[in-house]
Formats: C-alpha cells, structure tokens, sequence
C-alpha cells in the first residue's frame, strides 16, 4: 500500500489528540478534539456528514453518518473499543463504497499507543 500525505497527516493530528487525553473517553471527546487539531492544520473536513443511499430504485436520502470526511476524499471512523473487529472493517468498507471515497481510517483511541488502533483501508 502506498502512501499517502493526506491519511499520514490526519494520523499525526489523531495521535496528537491521543497524547494529551490519552484512552478511557467517549468516542464524542475524540472526535471534538480531532476536529479542533483539523481546523488548527487549515484542512477541509465535514463532521457527521449524512450520506444517501440507493435502495431498490429509490434514493435514500439519510442512509448513515459518517463521523468525518477530510479534504472530500478521506473517511474516517471514530471508535472508543477493546479492539477493532471485523464488523467494524466490514463497516468502514461499507461506507467507503456506498460515499464513493477510496480510502478509509478507523481510529481506535482506546488503546495505551494510538498506532496499534489504526486500521487503514482502501476500496
């Protein structure tokens, strides 16, 4: 996989976050705070952008939410669990084809170093 400025940038900013409020938080604490390091960076990011869906002929026009969008081609999924699961990979998945974005991030903050919470995924 190569890489990519924009996911490493967006890392850094989540491992920032997680250095000073560290794991045990509501998904919500990080998602405030991972939204201030955004702006702070100059990026472009929507917050709980509802995304459409195309069911059985008809548009669906509040199918899910995505907890962020950067720069209309990162989405990135917000988690506070034990550990990353396969549901959560499937979701991810799921939302990166139905918005159309390549590439994807979960973060996981509850864990003791934000690397071992970051699952990066592309369609």
């Amino acid at each position: 996989m190569e890489k990519d400025p924009l996911t490493d940038r967006v890392i850094g900013l989540a491992i920032e976050v997680h250095r000073q409020l560290g794991p045990g938080l509501l998904e919500s604490a990080y998602e405030t705070c991972l939204c201030h390091e955004l702006t702070e960076a100059g990026l472009i990011f929507e917050r709980q952008k509802p995304i459409g869906i195309h069911y059985k002929g008809t548009e669906l026009d509040r199918g899910f939410r995505t907890d962020l969008i950067v720069e209309e081609n990162l989405l990135i999924e917000l988690k506070a669990v034990e550990k990353i699961l396969p549901v959560h990979e499937a979701q991810l998945l799921t939302y990166l084809k139905l918005s159309k974005i390549g590439t994807g991030l979960i973060l996981n903050f509850n864990t003791q170093v934000l690397k071992n919470g970051i699952k990066r995924m592309v369609l």
